[in-house]
């Protein structure tokens, strides 16, 4: 994956962390690593399975196992802020990790406190990874209520990181009514995948459909369906409010590493224009590009005070009772995740499309790889529509009315 040796990434990593902020000291570590050659991978677009073993020897896929399992007990904001430093390097690498925790959550979403149990224990021992098959505007797989088993069929699409993971996540609409929430292994017979993820960006997400053929599963995989009932809260709806800013972290992360690796490239690479009438000694004098960093570190800053923010105000919800959770309380955090997506979706991609400016020609250059920023950026962002998400903040604005709950809010 890289061209650090195996040994000397093993010693970089030895150990495990201890708290929060050398938890994301972890997360710089690694995305380090991953930037050594990540332009290269993107070129490449191959299945990233090495990346995904690194996560995993780096102990990030457990950091919000339980300590009991060797799990790093951390909170919310410290994976949100992890994810956001491993998109930096690589916004595919990123979208996998925050995904696996929104997962690695389900049973606490969804589940009864046996299953949160047994499910934490199993995924935070072996160190598994987790995807997801979830697409709301699919039509769901069906499943067959056997007596003790279910039986699916159907497709999804966008199982992002699915085909590199050990787990993954289904939902299942019931012949007799009724949806399942269902965690299956990845490897599973009749689970198939259709390797046509082709997309312009995230091409590291193994983000193509899947297919199930008479895949056969306990019913102890539906989760939170104890007895075939299913008894919801308010607080799983908490769900697609994470989802959203785990995406919200992600787009700042890509928006950070554009401006970092561009800042970079003009510190060593870019030359001053002559002809300005004002010879300058090095690009670093220009006026116009120190306006541009300026303006790019201005954005981005404000951005993620608002991210930083609604980041402690999910946490709080995500950490507190399951049963104490209420709709005005999720309300008034969903608007403020739907702003700070917004902000950093038109500020994220200003900026991924400007750092040429103060870079130069020679900086488009397929080798150097900086487009993928953008191009990860403007194809992930387009998971669904922004000006819905200013729409609601525009109708709590005007009207006092919080988003309500959705597949998207």
């Amino acid at each position: 994956m890289t061209t650090t040796s195996d040994q000397s990434i093993a010693a970089e990593l030895a150990g495990t962390p201890s708290t929060a902020g050398e938890w994301v000291d972890r997360g710089r570590q690694v995305a380090k690593i991953l930037a050594v050659d990540a332009a290269q991978r993107d070129g490449e677009g191959k299945p990233p399975y090495r990346e995904i073993e690194l996560l995993k020897d780096s102990g990030l896929v457990t950091l919000l196992g339980p300590e009991a399992h060797g799990g790093g007990g951390e909170t919310w904001p410290t994976a949100l802020r992890v994810c956001r430093e491993i998109s930096k390097a690589d916004g595919s690498v990123g979208q996998l990790l925050g995904y696996h925790y929104l997962w690695a959550w389900a049973t606490r979403f969804f589940g009864t406190d046996e299953e949160i149990a047994r499910e934490e224990e199993r995924y935070t021992l072996n160190r598994y990874f987790y995807s997801g098959a979830i697409n709301p505007r699919d039509k769901d797989i069906v499943a067959t209520d056997e007596g003790d088993t279910l039986r699916l069929n159907g497709g999804k699409s966008f199982a992002s990181g699915s085909l590199v993971s050990d787990l993954t996540c289904l939902t299942a609409a019931l012949e007799t009514g009724g949806s399942l929430f269902v965690i299956v292994d990845t490897k599973s017979p009749g689970l198939s995948y259709n390797h046509d993820w082709d997309n312009m960006g995230q091409r590291l997400t193994e983000s193509g459909s899947i297919t199930a053929t008479d895949l056969v599963v306990p019913w102890s995989a539906a989760i939170g369906r104890g007895g075939k009932k299913a008894t919801p809260m308010v607080y799983g709806s908490l769900s697609l409010l994470t989802l959203q800013l785990v995406m919200t972290n992600m787009y700042l992360g890509i928006a950070e590493g554009a401006m970092e690796s561009a800042a970079e490239y003009t510190r060593t690479r870019t030359r001053p224009w002559p002809y300005g009438g004002d010879d300058k000694e090095a690009a670093t004098d220009e006026w116009y590009i120190l306006e541009a960093y300026g303006d790019f570190r201005a954005k981005l800053w404000a951005a993620e005070a608002l991210i930083d923010r609604v980041n402690d105000e999910l946490a709080q919800l995500l950490h507190g009772q399951r049963e104490a959770v209420t709709f005005p309380q999720r309300g008034e955090v969903a608007v403020r995740i739907s702003a700070a997506k917004h902000r950093i979706v038109r500020d994220g991609l200003d900026v991924c499309s400007r750092i040429f400016e103060v870079m130069g020609a020679r900086s488009t250059a397929a080798r150097y790889g900086f487009d993928r920023f953008w191009r990860n950026l403007r194809t992930h962002s387009l998971h669904d529509p922004v000006a819905y998400k200013a729409r609601e903040v525009g109708r709590y604005t005007l009207l006092g009315e919080p988003p309500q709950p959705s597949w998207y809010t």
